[in-house]
């Protein structure tokens, strides 16, 4: 048996030759029933199946001398190939693998831009988060036609404060129903668009990228209390933040150590209860482009009981509730990396003895800065409060 894996690119049209002498040769095609359509009339038998493991079972029971099994769009970009191509190399079949043009290429075509230093991100049938995305200062590609369609990812980057960002969507690419239209995520948020179709982005504002430690006198403060800039590096490097990662922030204060969470982690959970607190946080959310910043103006623990699954956690206040709060996190995520900051020995104790109490091992740092300062023709130190940081760490 030879199976040969065909990317049928957008349609009839964008099929390219060496598939079409595939198909000539075939005595079996498989694939999605719209792909089917697509074919000319042959003497080749035609079942409609997607799926991979019921694609392999289908071969085996058939038995066919030659295959095609049809894959949307091209084979290497966000398709079936990827899962197939090893279940039937375990199964002994010789497999052979024909790209297609995608709608990736054909857009790029169409809008006369290449397409090399875009960001790539599939929405079919998975859940897909826009903000991150669109924070890596290159325009982002969604294919999107499945669950989440363009409207829900322009909703989502208007809520999160991009509204204005420039989008476009292609629908129906490569067919005579093609429709390519431009405009803002505002104007697209909710809108209903063809069932073929993805979503282009361009890159949001971005606050330089930079080592963690922004200096203190670029957030704006006023009275409200502020993790300083060495002690926000250190807590950067406790918690080992990645792309990935889901961060919350509980006791956010000026929300510094949320901005700088922010430009390391997929999303960011600041919760504060301080309404003075809270209206300051929007302000530096908007100030440096922390647009994956999502502010829950509540008390912990009961704010964190709706949010996502945490992989790391800063507290730098408890209001009182440090244990709840600790309990909490661990109920979310046993394995979640936890970072407690305390200036009052008791704080540092109920910490330590918590985390304890849950199964983690607790390692105390202590932080001690000095800076400098003018008096007459000398500089002197001058000593900032010592800081703990009490991370939990698995036994």
């Amino acid at each position: 048996m030879k199976v040969t894996l065909i990317g049928m690119g957008c349609g009839p049209e964008t099929l390219t030759a060496e598939a079409s002498g595939a198909l000539a040769e075939a005595d079996l095609c498989v694939g999605a029933a719209r792909l089917l359509g697509y074919l000319p009339e042959s003497d080749a038998a035609r079942i409609a199946e997607y799926r991979p493991g019921a694609i392999c079972a289908l071969l085996e029971e058939k038995a066919p001398e030659r295959a095609c099994v049809l894959l949307s769009g091209d084979s290497g970009f966000y398709s079936g190939a990827a899962k197939l191509i090893p279940l039937l190399r375990e199964q002994g079949v010789e497999v052979q693998t024909l790209p297609g043009v995608s709608s990736l290429q054909v857009l790029a075509a169409k809008l006369g831009r290449p397409w090399q230093d875009w960001l790539l991100r599939s929405a079919h049938g998975t859940a897909c988060d826009p903000v991150p995305a669109v924070m890596q200062g290159r325009p982002s590609l969604f294919l999107t036609s499945g669950a989440e369609g363009p409207g829900d990812l322009c909703r989502a980057l208007k809520e999160a404060g991009l509204g204005d960002l420039p989008v476009t969507v292609g629908e129906n690419l490569g067919q005579k129903s093609e429709r390519i239209v431009r405009g803002t995520a505002a104007e697209f948020a909710g809108k209903e668009f063809a069932p073929l179709n993805l979503l282009l982005a361009e890159p949001a504002p971005r606050y330089p990228a930079r080592t963690p430690g922004i200096p203190d006198g670029e957030f704006l403060r006023e009275q409200v209390p502020m993790t300083k800039q060495e002690v926000r590096a250190v807590i950067l490097a406790k918690l080992a933040v990645g792309p990935e990662d889901v961060c919350w922030d509980v006791g956010t204060g000026t929300g510094s150590v949320s901005v700088e969470l922010s430009q390391h982690a997929s999303a960011v959970y600041a919760v504060e209860r301080n309404p003075d607190a809270a209206a300051l946080i929007r302000r530096n959310r908007k100030r440096f482009c922390a647009w994956n910043l999502r502010l829950i103006e509540k008390e912990a623990p009961e704010a964190l009981y709706e949010l996502p699954k945490p992989d790391a956690v800063f507290i730098g206040g408890s209001g009182g509730h440090l244990e709840e709060i600790l309990e909490t996190v661990c109920r979310a995520n046993p394995e979640a990396r936890i970072c407690v900051s305390a200036i009052a020995l008791e704080t540092l104790q109920c910490a330590a003895e918590t985390l304890q109490r849950l199964g983690l091992e607790a390692e105390v740092t202590q932080i001690g800065v000095s800076r400098t300062r003018e008096a007459g023709p000398l500089h002197l130190l001058t000593a900032q409060n010592p800081v703990f940081l009490i991370t939990g760490v698995g036994k």
